[in-house]
């Protein structure tokens, strides 16, 4: 009986542990927060990283806790965010509309490069806001204790 005893009790305080670690970032007022990176121009990729943007979102917001999800498109990935190549641009606006959760950036220094290759201004979606660099503000929201997939 009290080897039993022992084992609830061992049990329930795993059950507690996890709990609070789960739980901790939400009780100090961040919430969840995931960075997606998006750095290849394929469509699969793409889709993904909406999919996996929409079903986090939509997850914690059935259990009524806050997330915050930011994609990240740099190299070839800047496709995904350009108004003129985007094949996704539409569910993106969609997305954005819906959900402000979600945020997207631009790597500022693909932009520049591709800008230079092409001869021309490289237009992205309105959605988009242009960081520095992509790969910067992925190791920086990391730091900052952002969860972080690659799709």
């Amino acid at each position: 009986m009290a080897k039993i005893r022992d084992v609830i009790l061992v049990v329930t305080a795993c059950v507690v542990a996890a709990f609070l670690a789960v739980s901790s970032a939400a009780a100090q007022g961040k919430g969840h927060r995931l960075v997606l990176q998006v750095n290849s121009d394929e469509l699969s990729v793409m889709n993904l990283a909406l999919n996996n943007a929409a079903n986090v979102e939509q997850y914690y917001k059935e259990r009524g806790e806050k997330v915050e999800i930011e994609i990240v498109a740099f190299g070839p990935g800047l496709h995904m965010l350009r108004d003129d190549t985007s094949p996704v641009k539409g569910r993106i606006k969609a997305m954005a509309d819906k959900s402000p959760s979600i945020s997207f950036k631009a790597c500022g220094n693909t932009q520049e490069n591709m800008s230079k290759f092409e001869n021309k201004q490289i237009p992205l979606v309105p959605q988009a806001s242009v960081v520095k660099s992509g790969v910067v503000r992925v190791m920086e929201l990391q730091e900052q204790g952002w969860a972080y997939v690659k799709p």
